[in-house]
């Protein structure tokens, strides 16, 4: 099938690397090349560095909404959708690109647009789905190939995967697996389409959810939620933006933390209370429980055991991070 590939974060470079294999991808569109890393280096996305070693052509505007007084220069809205029509693509397939399609867009190959998206819909659209899902401690997820129309993520459900999400799980491994499925559904669904036999399933609007973008404020820890909460935090926001606490006025990243027994002379210690501080993590109080974190970072540092970076450093037993 003669396709054009939409895309941009690691996320979608599986999906493109399996349809170089089975299918002729003409084109790639991805976001154009954004500081990246500590130095702000230009860098260009993952899906560019795949389509430029496979030599395939690369399409990188910064919108596809043509506004008036557009010109034609290069990778402007106009002329990246006029050199779109001449490839004479039978579908679109999207994953994760991070731009919103224009209705001429998504009507332009014969087999319109389809998307590649990381829940089970109608569970979880928007931004990040992979995020929701471990947030809200969710025991399986999946895949959704979709139809794509003018809406965020409401065209019909044309195939669907499902998958285990570990006990103790974080974002890294759930989104590779993710990413790996993704790639393996998309190859199935163009392979069920060229035969006839996807049927379009209209969602049920009436049981979606929505996964917003995330952003570095949600990575602040309310020790007065429940221990469950916190501990899918943790897991939820590794690596970016990271789960953390304030101690002494900067943040104190958490990254692997698990329930903790709560001792009797412990209950009636307030949420945030650190309870221990030693070689084994640090012990702290929640809503309905407690919790040991395992592994620490603070500002400027690197990621250790709990242990090592308690070692000289002022978290004392009896202090409260609730409401630092």
């Amino acid at each position: 099938m003669k396709l054009v590939f939409m895309g941009t974060p690691a996320f979608a470079v599986p999906a493109l690397a399996a349809l170089l294999r089975h299918h002729e991808v003409t084109a790639v569109c991805t976001q154009p090349d954004r500081p990246a890393g500590r130095g702000k280096k230009i860098t260009p996305s993952p899906v560019k560095e795949l389509a430029v070693q496979a030599g395939i052509e690369v399409l990188q505007p910064e919108t596809l909404f043509i506004k008036k007084g557009d010109s034609h220069k290069p990778q402007s809205p106009r002329e990246v959708r006029d050199r779109l029509r001449s490839l004479g693509a039978d579908i679109f397939i999207v994953a994760a690109y991070g731009l919103l399609l224009p209705k001429a867009v998504l009507e332009m190959p014969r087999l319109g647009c389809v998307n590649i998206h990381a829940s089970v819909l109608p569970r979880y659209r928007g931004a990040s789905p992979i995020h929701a899902a471990l947030l809200n401690g969710d025991a399986t997820t999946g895949i959704t190939i979709m139809q794509m129309a003018e809406g965020l993520d409401t065209g019909d459900i044309l195939y669907q995967r499902e998958l285990s999400i570990g006990a103790d799980e974080h974002f890294p491994s759930l989104h590779d697996r993710m990413a790996a499925l993704g790639a393996e559904c998309i190859i199935a669904a163009l392979s069920a389409l060229e035969k006839g036999a996807l049927v379009p399933t209209p969602q049920n609007h009436a049981q979606a959810s929505h996964a917003p973008i995330i952003h570095k404020t949600d990575g602040l820890i309310h020790w007065d939620s429940p221990s469950a909460t916190i501990i899918n935090q943790v897991r939820a926001l590794d690596p970016w933006p990271g789960a953390y606490t304030i101690h002494e006025e900067t943040p104190l990243k958490i990254w692997r933390i698990h329930p903790a027994a709560l001792l009797p002379r412990e209950t009636e210690k307030p949420p945030g209370t650190v309870l221990c501080a030693d070689n084994a993590g640090l012990k702290i109080r929640t809503a309905d429980g407690a919790v040991l974190a395992t592994a620490l970072q603070g500002q400027g540092g690197k990621r250790m055991p709990a242990g090592d970076y308690l070692r000289g450093r002022s978290v004392k037993v009896g202090m409260n991070f609730l409401h630092r």
